[in-house]
């Protein structure tokens, strides 16, 4: 322990300057007012007296808990004998203020239940010295009878220093809360930024795969007018792709989203067969609403792609009738058509599961599955719905 540690120990909320400096002035004042009569006989008495009891004053300096709980009552108890049998030796009477600090001390060191019957019986010990005709004395045993009074004083200040502890520890307890609560709050961020980045470059990549792989598969055929169109295609989704990452960088700063211009950009970027529906009056969603749905429509183009190349996809954007105020978002693709060649493996699995996490932090829910029957059998729906 260095010289800073053993200060800080020292200058404890028990042990603080105002108690060092009562200390020393109780000390002081004893030294100054008890003034023993001659080295021999009744004035060595007092003078012993008065160093051993000015000693175990000093001990209220010592941080609690240093001595173990039956040397800490034999020392109160040590020193409210020493201290009474000073005041029936010494004439001043400046002596009873050693009593006082006594029972003081053990209030606010001693539980409640001890330091009480300590406090009675260091009254009736002083009073009693005080009444036995020793050493010339001319103090009223009623200054004794009162010495005990002043442990209330000791049990208040207990009482304030451990409420005092408590607001310390309740605030580095909020201290450490706010510190967890912003750590999670870092890490909730970069999962939501991690599921940005995966939308936006999984859609676009997915995209780009998909023209590339048809682009060979139309030179293998030989139709090279094609096989340049679905080059210049993906040259176009790469181009989309780079305008999607800027508009993430945006979307994170919490700038306005235009929802409806936003999905009909994705839409035409990702199907020449693609259509968007808007039911109910359109209203200005929350820019973090709004990020979600764009997120759930890039997944499920995204699927779309992989899963059934070329066919024809619908979106449909719902805004309910207030009170209730939810938002629907459909995203439906029909079978595959003949001939295509859905991109097998090409995922990562996750985008479903990123999909859920994201409505979860809304509020809102998923339904994703296939489609069994009718005009769209054998294709794909994703059903998303955010309450308002």
């Amino acid at each position: 322990m260095n010289r800073t540690q053993a200060l800080n120990r020292w200058f404890t909320a028990d042990n603080n300057p105002v108690q060092v400096f009562g200390t020393v002035v109780a000390v002081t004042v004893g030294a100054l007012a008890v003034r023993p009569v001659g080295t021999s006989g009744t004035g060595l008495a007092v003078l012993c007296l008065l160093v051993v009891v000015s000693l175990l004053l000093c001990t209220r300096l010592v941080p609690e808990g240093t001595f173990p709980p039956r040397v800490q009552f034999a020392v109160l108890c040590a020193w409210a004998v020493g201290a009474a049998a000073l005041m029936s030796l010494e004439t001043s009477g400046a002596s009873a203020l050693f009593g006082y600090f006594v029972t003081g001390h053990a209030g606010y060191r001693l539980a409640a239940r001890r330091a009480l019957p300590f406090a009675a019986a260091t009254s009736a010990l002083c009073a009693g010295a005080l009444l036995v005709p020793w050493g010339g004395h001319n103090t009223s045993w009623i200054v004794g009878a009162f010495t005990g009074v002043s442990v209330l004083v000791g049990i208040s200040n207990r009482a304030h220093t451990e409420a005092l502890r408590s607001a310390r520890a309740a605030a580095e307890q909020a201290e450490l809360a706010a510190r967890a609560e912003a750590r999670a709050e870092r890490l909730a961020e970069r999962a939501r930024i991690a599921r940005d980045v995966h939308d936006v470059l999984a859609h676009s990549l997915a995209g780009v795969n998909m023209q590339l792989e048809v682009t060979d598969a139309l030179l293998e055929s030989g139709d090279i007018d094609r096989a340049r169109q679905a080059a210049q295609r993906a040259q176009s989704l790469v181009r989309s792709g780079l305008t999607e990452v800027q508009r993430t960088v945006g979307d994170l700063r919490e700038d306005a989203l235009p929802l409806v211009e936003t999905l009909r950009s994705l839409l035409a970027s990702a199907s020449d067969a693609g259509t968007l529906t808007v039911d109910g009056p359109q209203r200005e969603l929350p820019v973090r609403l709004a990020q979600v749905i764009v997120r759930c429509a890039q997944e499920a183009l995204t699927n779309a792609h992989k899963y059934a190349p070329g066919a024809p996809v619908r979106m449909r954007l719902e805004y309910a009738e207030q009170p209730a105020g939810a938002t629907v978002f459909e995203v439906v693709n029909s079978a595959p058509p003949e001939g295509s060649r859905p991109l097998a493996g090409a995922g990562s699995g996750m985008g479903l599961v990123g999909m859920r996490e994201r409505l979860d932090l809304v509020g809102g829910t998923v339904a994703a599955g296939p489609i069994v029957d009718g005009d769209d059998a054998g294709g794909w729906q994703v059903r998303v719905v955010i309450p308002g």
